[in-house]
């Protein structure tokens, strides 16, 4: 079993989720110049990237200055799920830090499929795509889950515990079960479970929407590290804020024309990246940027009808101007 290079992080690592649809390479580029130490990919399909699909090989792509980079599979046949593994290890291998197996994601059409969360409900199918993951390449080998698929199977320690046996480096453990997907609260206790249970790194996912409380979840479970996934969008500087609190350090947030001068850089990297498509990729990302600013939903019936990104640049330099 190879080990997650821990050591070659000094403070506490804080991680960008996989979240499909946010984080591509733009975006995490972005985290990580405020301090994420690690991002993961978007999840890929590893029958996608067997059967040659272009859009699952274009999720793979990274930046130079993200690197190294987890890259996330999703997949429920192990021989299926090793074999593209071992092609990502080997097309990828300088530029990955880990490969990590999604046994977490909530979307119905994952989970329809048996993939994603529904693994959950198999954890010696969850232990066989690790063990055959492990065994396929030499690149770490970790694994997010979730605290269960519902109420009646919170089994989220005996996932963990199986997915250690197999081979597993470290685990991702998000304290909410399918079930409730992003509702309710994160169970901070799961997490503390998961690590308590295990000797492999436990990282923990859920809630973490302040440097305050990565702190607390931090104190209350132990983990190793922790995951940021729906408050870094639009809020890059949480990874920033985050250090600083684990650090016992002051944080000064960014100011409104910091916050939309990175917005229109975003937006430039993007459709450098996609082409003129890449306006429409923006507009989930863009209102994420002005939540909360006097006229919201104006300035993003504004921006969801804005075709070029000139026009893009001009509403938000008009916001700067305005604020």
């Amino acid at each position: 079993m190879s080990s997650f290079p821990f050591r070659a992080c000094e403070e506490t690592p804080v991680f960008l989720a996989p979240m499909a649809g946010f984080t591509d390479a733009c975006f995490r580029k972005l985290c990580r110049e405020q301090g994420c130490t690690w991002t993961v990919t978007e999840m890929v399909s590893a029958k996608g990237l067997l059967y040659g699909s272009a859009k699952t090989a274009e999720l793979l792509q990274t930046a130079p200055e993200e690197r190294p980079v987890v890259m996330q599979l999703f997949g429920r046949e192990p021989r299926l799920v090793a074999e593209a593994a071992r092609r990502i290890a080997d097309e990828h291998g300088p530029a990955l830090v880990a490969i990590d197996l999604n046994f977490g994601c909530p979307a119905p059409k994952i989970t329809g499929n048996g993939e994603g969360s529904a693994l959950m409900l198999e954890p010696l199918l969850c232990g066989r795509l690790v063990e055959a993951v492990s065994a396929a390449c030499s690149v770490p080998v970790s694994v997010k889950i979730r605290k269960g698929f519902d109420h009646e199977h919170e089994n989220a320690v005996e996932v963990a515990r199986i997915c250690e046996e197999s081979g597993a480096c470290m685990v991702s453990v998000h304290g909410r079960t399918r079930e409730q997907r992003y509702t309710g609260h994160a169970d901070w206790n799961c997490v503390a479970a998961v690590k308590a249970a295990v000797r492999i790194p436990v990282i923990g996912n859920g809630d973490v929407c302040s440097g305050a409380d990565a702190v607390r979840l931090k104190a209350l479970s132990g983990c190793d590290g922790l995951m940021i996934g729906r408050a870094a969008l639009g809020n890059p500087w949480i990874f920033s804020e985050v250090r600083a609190a684990l650090a016992g350090e002051p944080y000064t947030p960014p100011d409104a024309e910091t916050r939309m001068r990175l917005a229109i850089r975003h937006a430039r990297m993007t459709v450098e990246a996609k082409g003129p498509h890449g306006v429409i990729e923006l507009r989930k990302h863009l209102a994420r940027y002005i939540s909360g600013k006097r006229e919201a939903a104006a300035l993003r019936a504004r921006l969801n009808t804005a075709k070029t990104l000139g026009q893009i640049e001009e509403i938000l330099l008009d916001t700067c101007e305005k604020r």
